[in-house]
């Protein structure tokens, strides 16, 4: 700090006596500070002044600083008197170093430099790696200043970027603004199409075209039987063709509760991951990151090298969308822009949501629905920006929203997620809402559909896929039919983040071990919306289902176990406890008969930041939502391609309570799932022979996804699209 007697500069940018006062968004020159959005403005007083603030850089043809290109740069000692150097601590330095060193990953030195610095110009001051505005640590006293970080970017002839994203590149927009000036700076990524693959398949059954990727595969089962009491088993294979699209579109989504703690935490999250932020907290500094995200945190095994096991993301089996790349729009019955909401909501640390805040302030939510007998009455009170009109003209506002949000945004694709408040059950009554034409007969007679049937029916209309992230029956047999009509995914319900997660995993476990659970209960306590909106009985109903059926399945699959009609005791319990916010506490207790008599009691203590968990859900389950648009398939049986089911049961993994065409089983288990996704995304599966501890999906029944039609050849359909013989 100026005036600190002998200390040493606080920022440690100079090292001189006494500190500069330095910090970030200081002004690099006094008189002249940066404005928003633009690069390196003129330095008032000579380059490298005691009061300069930043040593100013003289352009190339001005100075001997930069020689003519192709010719070589000198050795630091044979420039110690170059003008164009500025006086740093006791050290002369050259203001042009950092630039170079940050090539020689690329370019030997010395040498000829390829790029000259008026090329490729550093990133200003006042903004970070990527262009954009970011912390800058600047010394008043030296007039010298430190950013972050390196240009990222590809450098013809070079290897990649210094971070090893090399899709991201940065592209100066414009000449020279002035002799010290430069013009912002914009972040672009290639054309989607020609991104390059991480790893390349080798084999005849994988072609790459310049569209698609094809891959053939036969899906190996047994087809079970029972005769004269007897079990046989009968191998049965299928042999399909993948299609997958290589071109990844740009992503629109829509949130339906945007000025919710979810909305605002998912769209702040990719906000920081994109700037690249960082803060400071209690425990030490903290970068953004996406973990909790299955397909930006998780890795798949593709098989084994002389080394050992080799691991690839999950984002790298299949172009995907990438989370960065996303852009946000929606709803919400409360007016306030994200940046106060998400103040109100309370989950991001302080000095993050400092950070966001000039960029989160300007976005505002539409009008949303509401109808007061759907949700809690305490949500009354947030309701200040609600649309008027029939059902039908809601509806139809919905539709506008979506094609205005589209066309402005210049996205191809529009997905729309309810991550809204929980509304009560819908009744399934004939002649309402169990067919596609009677339920827009109800829409447009005003009759009881709840407000996330009413978007889903608008999504649907504008071919956008729609996806339910609360537990209410959105889908009611008329929205189905509807999507099915329309060759629109939906999927669902409810975001499977904390508790269910884990019940879902130690139920497998315990039943797997042999172990006989005969009761589970679980208690909840949390204080954000979703708990108020929770302590309304008709709402806690909707979640009390949803968290209910989550063990069915293993246990219906362990007959030793259990009899028809046995199952346990499952009891849930969620109260609303104001002063721990987002904090949700969860305690799980489970009981399970042992040998000889005996009981064996786990008990649980679980504590979910619920927002923070389940903003990566959100994300995931757009990606592979749009992903699955651009996958398609055929059967030696039926060489006609053709898309997926409407109804979308690949995200189970990421949904309490799946939801799957009518008639086939759910599946709960949560490694069943999880292996569902990894063996439609990955090929070739890995060989059993030399690689035992990774099997391949002929000892998985869920590879398939559900499909519009199956071929004759084949069994009935069942549960994730797999014949029900097959699993």
């Amino acid at each position: 700090m100026v005036g600190g007697g002998e200390r040493s500069c606080p920022r440690r940018v100079c090292g001189e006596p006494g500190g500069c006062g330095g910090g970030p968004g200081v002004a690099p020159a006094p008189g002249a500070p940066l404005k928003p959005g633009l690069g390196i403005e003129k330095a008032a007083g000579p380059p490298g002044g005691a009061r300069s603030g930043v040593p100013a850089l003289p352009h190339r043809s001005q100075s001997s600083h930069f020689p003519p290109e192709g010719t070589p740069h000198l050795p630091p000692s044979q420039k110690s008197a170059d003008p164009g150097l500025s006086i740093v601590g006791r050290r002369q330095r050259d203001p042009w170093s950092w630039f170079r060193s940050r090539c020689r990953r690329h370019f030997p030195f010395p040498g000829q430099l390829p790029l000259s610095p008026a090329r490729y110009p550093p990133y200003p001051p006042g903004k970070n790696r990527r262009g954009v505005p970011g912390p800058l640590r600047t010394c008043r006293r030296s007039g010298s200043w430190e950013s972050r970080g390196g240009i990222r970017g590809e450098i013809p002839g070079g290897g990649g970027s210094r971070s090893g994203r090399s899709r991201d590149r940065i592209i100066p927009r414009g000449q020279h603004r002035d002799r010290y000036q430069l013009r912002d700076l914009q972040r672009v990524r290639p054309a989607p199409g020609t991104m390059a693959e991480t790893f390349l398949v080798e084999s005849p059954d994988v072609t790459y075209s310049r569209d698609f990727i094809e891959a053939k595969y036969t899906y190996n089962t047994v087809h079970v039987t029972k005769e004269n009491g007897v079990t046989k088993v009968r191998p049965c294979s299928t042999r399909f063709t993948f299609r997958t699209g290589r071109h990844v579109p740009r992503l629109g989504v829509m949130l339906v509760g945007w000025g919710g703690n979810n909305g605002t935490t998912v769209t702040a999250a990719v906000l920081a991951n994109k700037l690249g932020l960082s803060w400071m907290t209690k425990t030490g500094r903290k970068k953004a990151n996406y973990y909790g995200s299955l397909l930006q945190a998780s890795t798949v095994c593709l098989g084994s090298s002389p080394t050992g096991d080799v691991y690839v993301p999950f984002r790298d089996l299949l172009p995907m969308v990438h989370p960065n790349d996303i852009v946000f729009d929606g709803w919400d019955i409360s007016s306030l822009n994200l940046a106060e909401a998400m103040r109100r909501a309370e989950v991001l640390d302080w000095q993050l949501q400092e950070q966001l805040w000039p960029h989160m302030e300007k976005m505002r939510p539409r009008p949303s629905i509401y109808i007061p007998e759907f949700i809690a009455a305490n949500q009354e009170e947030r309701a200040d920006n609600v649309l008027r009109g029939s059902m039908a003209e809601q509806v139809e506002q919905i539709r506008r929203d979506i094609r205005d949000f589209k066309e402005s945004s210049g996205v191809d694709k529009v997905i729309v997620l309810w991550t809204a408040n929980t509304e009560r059950f819908c009744d399934i009554v004939p002649g309402l809402n169990d067919t596609a034409e009677n339920l827009l007969r109800a829409i447009e007679r005003g009759l009881e559909v709840s407000p996330s049937t009413l978007f889903a029916v608008g999504s649907i209309l504008e071919g956008c896929a729609y996806i339910n992230g609360s537990p209410q029956n959105t889908f009611v047999p008329g929205a189905v039919e509807l999507a099915s009509q329309h060759n629109v995914f939906i999927c669902g319900d409810d975001f499977k983040s904390g508790q269910t997660k884990l019940k879902s995993v130690l139920v497998d476990f315990l039943v797997g071990a042999g172990l006989k659970t005969k009761s589970i209960v679980s208690y909840n306590h949390l204080g954000n919306n979703d708990g108020k909106n929770l302590s309304a009985p008709q709402q806690f109903r909707s979640k009390e289902i949803s968290k209910s059926n989550v063990v069915d399945d293993t246990v219906q699959a362990n007959p030793i176990l259990y009899g028809p009609q046995d199952k346990p005791d499952h009891c849930v319990v969620i109260k609303y406890v104001p002063y721990v916010g987002d904090s949700k506490r969860a305690l799980d207790e489970y009981t399970s008969e042992i040998m000889m008599g005996g009981t064996n009691t786990i008990v649980i203590h679980n504590t979910c930041e619920d927002s923070l968990l389940a903003s990566p859900i959100i994300l995931d389950l757009a990606i592979l939502t749009e992903l699955c648009q651009r996958v398609t398939f055929c059967t030696e049986a039926d060489p006609e391609f053709q898309g997926f089911h409407s109804v979308l049961s690949i995200v189970a993994f990421l949904c309490k309570a799946p939801l799957v065409p009518e008639g086939t089983p759910v599946v709960n288990a949560l490694f069943r799932q999880r292996s569902c996704i990894e063996n439609i995304l990955r090929y070739p599966p890995p060989n059993p022979h030399t690689h035992p501890t990774h099997p391949t999906p002929t000892m998985s029944p869920l590879l398939l996804l559900h499909t519009q039609g199956v071929p004759l050849s084949t069994p009935p359909v069942g549960g994730f699209g797999v014949p029900k013989a097959w699993g």
